[in-house]
């Protein structure tokens, strides 16, 4: 692990920058996914590569979004916000204004955008790794293309 650290770390920052677009968090996340390797390698003997790191960060950015979601939902249940809307959007997008607004949304609705469009998993994919059913995560797919659209307008977006 300590022979690979300096090739991996920029590959797990730059993933997890690119994904949560957060310095502060990355950095936050990197040192966790090292971390969590170190436990790993103690623990057994596991396949040490970028690859498997990559995973490990992607667990660790999944469990931050989901401990985040779980704040944003108390502070919702206290407000009595909901947002739902109908999806029917295929444009195109300027990536950095894409970025931008995916910034903006809840942790669980940037969470399912980013591992279904940026990491190109499946739904059932998804599904896994944000521990719900396929169809509750085909539900959040779609409420998270519809917030992601609803706050790229409302910016003066197309």
């Amino acid at each position: 692990l300590l022979a690979m650290y300096d090739d991996a770390l920029p590959e797990v920052y730059g993933y997890l920058l690119s994904r949560c677009g957060s310095v502060v968090v990355a950095e936050d996340l990197t040192s966790e996914t090292f971390l969590a390797a170190v436990d790993a390698v103690q623990s057994g003997d596991p396949p040490l590569s970028v690859p498997w790191l990559i995973g490990i960060a992607r667990h660790k950015l999944v469990d931050h979004w989901r401990a985040k979601a779980r704040e944003e939902r108390r502070l919702e249940a206290i407000s009595g916000e909901l947002d739902d809307a109908d999806d029917s959007w295929d444009r195109q997008l300027d990536a950095l204004r894409a970025q931008q607004t995916l910034e903006r949304l809840t942790p669980i609705h940037r969470a399912a955008l980013v591992l279904r469009y940026l990491d190109d998993l499946t739904v059932p994919q998804v599904a896994a790794e944000l521990g719900r059913t396929r169809h509750a995560t085909e539900a959040l797919i779609s409420r998270s293309r519809a917030a992601f659209r609803h706050t790229y307008e409302q910016e003066g977006g197309v």
